[in-house]
């Protein structure tokens, strides 16, 4: 005969409710009953059954996680592979499962997450871009349904969002460079649409302004989020002249980069990525890059959605995490 839950209420002594509570991991049952619960849970050899519990309490214990970019280029930049580790650690260790999906175009987002949240699937959506007058943020406004966004959104106060301070982190690296005496700097990044890269920009622009360098549209170049497109804009950059630098808003962005500089035999050009991927530190040159603490911008959206879901008191919408400049031979 199945275990019950009221089999471990009467091992433990408490009610079937406070065990109800313990599964949940409800903040307002203390740490000794937790423990005991737990133990009896595992003398007894307790599952609990999610399924019920999900018709019982109107929710699933699932977060969903909106990725984006198609079948075939899913999970190719690193950055999404990083979060996710940060996002499903945290969310396990509260009790959470994680639902991915992903669409290429804002307009099929914005269908997927209408599916979402009318089948009721997930208690809760993690967003990890974010745009400019975004459809998909304001879509789950009107619905109130529970969100976080990685990136910093158009309306700061009104929604929960998690992300670096990309101007200033930018600004240093050019301002390195600079300092390094290198004057003529290109600037490749991922699509204008996508905050992140508006914000890297502007970090490049105030450092050229700040050190009195003109600022040169014909080294500026914004891109898909892709080797090959990081590829194509290096080349029409070196066709128009050499720079003494180039800076990229992503590694997989760099790699392009570096793939076309090889190719011309100048390795010389310093080079500099963002996100701090394993793989850059084994390129030749190793690339230097910005670590941006992905897991950690994972971690903290997953802490916020929870926190909303579970109608906890939160002190703060946002959180911006610490970047730091790891240099390597790209940039010496």
């Amino acid at each position: 005969m199945p275990v019950t839950i009221k089999d471990v209420a009467n091992r433990a002594n408490v009610s079937p409710s406070t065990v109800s509570r313990v599964i949940s991991d409800n903040s307002r049952i203390s740490d000794a009953t937790k423990e005991r619960v737990r133990a009896a849970m595992a003398e007894l050899n307790y599952q609990p059954n999610l399924i019920a519990r999900s018709l019982t309490n109107q929710t699933t214990h699932t977060i969903g996680l909106l990725l984006p970019g198609s079948d075939s280029d899913l999970l190719l930049n690193p950055f999404f592979v990083q979060a996710m580790r940060g996002i499903s650690a945290y969310a396990k260790k509260k009790g959470y499962y994680i639902l991915f999906t992903h669409a290429e175009i804002e307009e099929d987002e914005v269908d997927v997450l209408t599916d979402l949240v009318g089948s009721k699937w997930v208690d809760g959506i993690i967003l990890t871009t974010v745009k400019d007058n975004d459809k998909r943020i304001a879509f789950l406004q009107e619905k109130k349904h529970p969100f976080v966004v990685i990136g910093r959104p158009d309306d700061e106060k009104l929604t929960y969002w998690v992300d670096n301070d990309n101007v200033n982190a930018m600004f240093d690296v050019v301002d390195m460079l600079i300092k390094k005496g290198k004057k003529t700097i290109g600037f490749i990044g991922g699509s204008h649409e996508f905050k992140v890269t508006k914000y890297r920009l502007l970090g490049y622009l105030k450092a050229l302004k700040s050190n009195g360098i003109d600022m040169d549209l014909n080294l500026i170049y914004e891109k898909d989020y892709t080797e090959e497109a990081a590829y194509e804009a290096t080349m029409d950059i070196l066709g128009y002249k050499q720079p003494d630098a180039i800076v990229t808003t992503d590694d997989l962005i760099a790699f392009g980069v570096q793939r076309a500089l090889h190719e011309k035999n100048l390795d010389q050009v310093s080079l500099v990525g963002f996100n701090n991927t394993l793989l850059s530190q084994y390129k030749t040159p190793s690339i230097t890059s910005v670590d941006i603490n992905a897991e950690k911008l994972g971690m903290f959206a997953s802490k916020l959605l929870i926190s909303q879901i579970e109608k906890e008191a939160i002190e703060t919408n946002n959180y911006i995490i610490n970047t730091k400049l790891v240099e390597r031979d790209s940039t010496k």
